[in-house]
């Protein structure tokens, strides 16, 4: 940095500062780890020499407090990724079942909206179709904060749910599947083109919840991606301009998504890898009747308090597909 020619290139030195400080932050929370370890070291041996409660009750907090601090910064290192840093953009599609995949879908964006507020994460809903009766057909979102897509990527997959249905008034069991994508929002360095030729640009009245401007104007937005097939759609904003604007960013990210994938099957197939197809592949189960529990189906991670996963306490599925990434032959 201290070079003159540093800044001619502005975006490359940009990413050379944002490089370089998450390399401090990480060093310096490595320091501040090993100071706080070293100071309940101490804490411990005077402990043992002379028996003191509040000496005790004080070495316990800072005990429990620095088993945080690690496990944080455990997370941290885990998330090295090249996108795990960006932002994400999450869809959920209701699979076959009507009534009962709809609302499993609604359950689904609720459990995510909890776990975003539990992050601190900002969560932005793009676009939202509701179901017929209830639940939801479709809905697009985008997660906004440090290393979300890094976190919600253990999400991509299909998830399903065994339940007794409120919808049937035999009151039988139902299995239900909703499938979740779970992609990373790109930034203005990364460059896709896009042929304007290539596009089918549909705009409507907005059908879901956004104030006194749905369905009075045409603002929302509706974009194909011809050659591939992809649809984007953005409802949510005021304007069909802002909508067009996120459906478009969301277009740009799903190609890139796609460029990838094609580039990481194509070195598995050189290698001799089996090909794994995460979209279609299920990945947790939810039972809720006859017992509780669910269960990642990658990991083997499981826990009974169905409830608490639903309210958003994701962070155990999370981390432990992390750290089975890791010992993973080729982690992401």
């Amino acid at each position: 940095m201290q070079e003159p020619t540093f800044w001619d290139h502005q975006e490359q030195a940009q990413e050379l500062i944002s490089a370089t400080n998450l390399l401090k932050e990480k060093r310096d929370s490595f320091q501040s780890l090993e100071q706080n370890y070293q100071d309940e070291l101490t804490a411990v041996e005077l402990l043992r020499e002379e028996a003191d409660q509040d000496l005790q009750k004080e070495v316990e907090e800072n005990l429990a407090r620095l088993k945080t601090e690690f496990h944080h910064y455990e997370l941290d290192l885990l998330l090295s990724d090249k996108y795990d840093s960006h932002n994400a953009l999450l869809e959920i599609h209701p699979g076959a079942g009507g009534t009962e995949a709809m609302d499993w879908g609604q359950m689904l964006l609720r459990m995510y909206q909890r776990y975003a507020d539990i992050q601190g994460f900002k969560f932005e809903l793009n676009n939202y179709e509701p179901g017929e009766e209830a639940g939801l057909k479709s809905v697009s979102a985008k997660i906004s904060g440090k290393n979300a897509y890094g976190l919600l990527k253990s999400e991509n997959g299909v998830h399903r749910l065994v339940r007794i249905s409120p919808f049937d008034s035999a009151k039988r069991r139902h299995t239900s599947f909703a499938a979740v994508e779970v992609i990373p929002e790109i930034d203005d360095s990364i460059k896709i083109d896009i042929n304007p030729k290539d596009l089918r640009i549909d705009v409507y009245r907005s059908s879901g919840a956004g104030g006194q401007h749905i369905n009075k104007t045409s603002s929302a937005v509706r974009i194909t991606h011809l050659p591939t097939g992809l649809v984007t759609t953005s409802q949510a904003q005021r304007s069909q301009l802002q909508n067009r604007e996120t459906a478009m960013n969301e277009l740009r990210a799903k190609l890139f998504h796609l460029a990838e994938e094609k580039k990481r099957q194509h070195k598995e197939v050189l290698k001799g890898d089996q090909m794994e197809n995460g979209w279609g592949s299920q990945i947790r189960s939810y039972v809720f009747h006859p017992y509780n529990l669910v269960k990642d189906l990658r990991t083997s991670y499981e826990t009974s308090d169905t409830n608490g996963v639903m309210d958003g306490k994701l962070q155990p599925f999370v981390y432990s597909y992390l750290q089975w990434l890791l010992s993973q032959d080729n982690p992401e």
